[in-house]
C-alpha cells in the first residue's frame, strides 16, 4: 500500500512532491496528460523566454517588410511566415491548465523589467496554479558590479509578487557570490518559494568544423549536491519551500534531499531517459523506504538531516573541514 506522500509547495497542495520541470516535454497536451497519469504531483510548463519572442518578432518584422519595394505585376507579396509568438504560448497554456487536474505552474524567463511584469501578468491570467520565475544573469559587462545585478532581479521580484496573486516561486542559478544572502532577501520580499538550482545550456566548439555547438546535456544522477547541501543549510532558515533540482532520477534521491529538507523535487533528465512510466517506480521507491522506516508522511522526515538537526559542531553542509569530512565520510 502506498504511503501517505502529500505535501504543500508554495501554499499549493501536491498528492506527492513529484514535480515535472520544465522542459521540451512540458508544453505537449499528451505528454502533461500522460505525465499526470503516470502520478505526477504537478507539472512546470515550459518557460517562456523573452529573448525567443524578441527573436521571432524581428524574423517577423523581416518578413513583413520583405517586399515592401518590388514591383506592382509581383504574383503575391504575401510574405511564407511561420511566428509563434507569446499568445500561442498563452494559448496553449490555458488549454493545458483547463485539460489537467493536478497543478500546473507556469514558467517565465526574461530580461526587461516591462517584460517581466507583463509576461507575468499574462501567465497569471491563463488560471494556472503558480508561477516560476527564472533568475539568471550571465556576466558580459566587466564594470557591472554583483550588488547593482541582485538588487536589480530582487527589485523585479518584488514588483510581480506585488502585482499578482497567485503564489511565486524563484529558480536561480548557484553563480552568485553569496546565494544565501540573495535567498534571504528574496525571502523577505515574500517569494513563496525557492527552486534550487537552474542548468543552462553553455557554449561549445567543435573543432573540426570551428563552429559554436550547444549539446543538450542532461544531468547526471548525483547532480543535486549542491541543491542538497543548500536545503540542508536553509531548512527552517526561510518561509519560502524550497524545491531541489537536477540529477534526481529515483527514490532513494527524493528520499535525501526531503532529509535535507526540501519540500518538493523537479525531475526532467531521469523522464528523458526513463520515460514518464519512471515516475511510478520512483513514487513506489519514496514509498518502501517510509514503509522500511515507519514515516507515514512526508512531513515526520523533512529536514531530518539539515543542519539544524545536526549537532551545533557539525560541518557537514559546509566546506571549511572538506578534508577531514572525506576522511571521515561513510560511503
Amino acid at each position: 500500500m502506498m504511503k501517505n506522500l502529500k505535501t504543500t509547495y508554495m501554499v499549493i497542495e501536491l498528492d506527492n512532491p513529484i514535480l515535472l520541470g520544465a522542459c521540451n516535454m512540458s508544453n505537449d497536451i499528451d505528454t502533461l496528460l500522460k505525465a499526470e497519469d503516470n502520478g505526477v504531483g504537478a507539472i512546470v510548463y515550459k518557460s517562456l523566454f523573452e529573448e525567443q519572442v524578441q527573436l521571432e518578432r524581428l524574423q517577423l518584422e523581416e518578413k513583413l517588410t520583405e517586399y515592401d519595394h518590388v514591383h506592382a505585376e509581383m504574383i503575391t507579396t504575401h510574405p511564407n511566415i511561420e511566428f509563434s509568438d507569446t499568445k500561442k504560448h498563452l494559448v496553449k497554456l490555458q488549454k493545458a491548465k483547463e485539460r489537467l487536474s493536478i497543478p500546473l505552474i507556469a514558467s517565465l524567463n526574461a530580461v526587461n523589467e516591462e517584460s517581466w511584469l507583463e509576461y507575468a501578468t499574462e501567465l497569471a491570467q491563463t488560471g494556472v496554479d503558480g508561477l516560476e520565475l527564472n533568475l539568471y544573469q550571465t556576466p558580459t559587462e566587466f564594470d557591472r558590479e554583483a550588488k547593482e545585478i541582485e538588487d536589480y532581479q530582487i527589485g523585479i521580484v518584488k514588483k510581480i509578487k506585488d502585482k499578482l496573486s497567485l503564489p511565486i516561486s524563484v529558480k536561480l542559478s548557484f553563480e552568485y557570490t553569496n546565494v544565501l544572502s540573495l535567498i534571504k532577501k528574496l525571502d523577505a520580499v515574500g517569494v513563496d518559494g525557492l527552486v534550487l538550482f537552474n542548468s543552462f545550456f553553455q557554449p561549445d566548439i567543435n573543432i573540426e568544423t570551428l563552429k559554436h555547438k550547444r549539446d543538450f546535456n542532461l544531468s547526471k544522477k548525483g547532480d543535486y549536491r549542491m541543491s542538497l547541501r543548500y536545503a540542508g543549510i536553509l531548512y527552517d532558515k526561510v518561509e519560502a519551500d524550497v524545491c531541489n533540482s537536477r540529477g534526481i532520477f529515483d527514490g532513494d534521491d527524493i528520499v535525501k534531499n526531503i532529509l535535507s529538507g526540501a519540500t518538493c523535487v523537479q525531475m526532467v533528465s531521469s523522464l528523458y531517459k526513463n520515460g514518464l512510466e519512471h515516475i511510478g517506480s520512483v513514487k513506489k521507491g519514496l514509498s518502501n523506504w517510509m514503509e522500511k522506516k515507519g514515516f507515514e508522511s512526508i512531513d515526520a522526515f523533512r529536514g531530518k538531516m539539515a543542519q539544524k538537526n545536526l549537532a551545533p559542531e557539525s560541518m557537514v553542509y559546509r566546506r571549511a573541514q572538506y578534508v577531514d569530512l572525506l576522511m571521515r565520510s561513510d560511503n
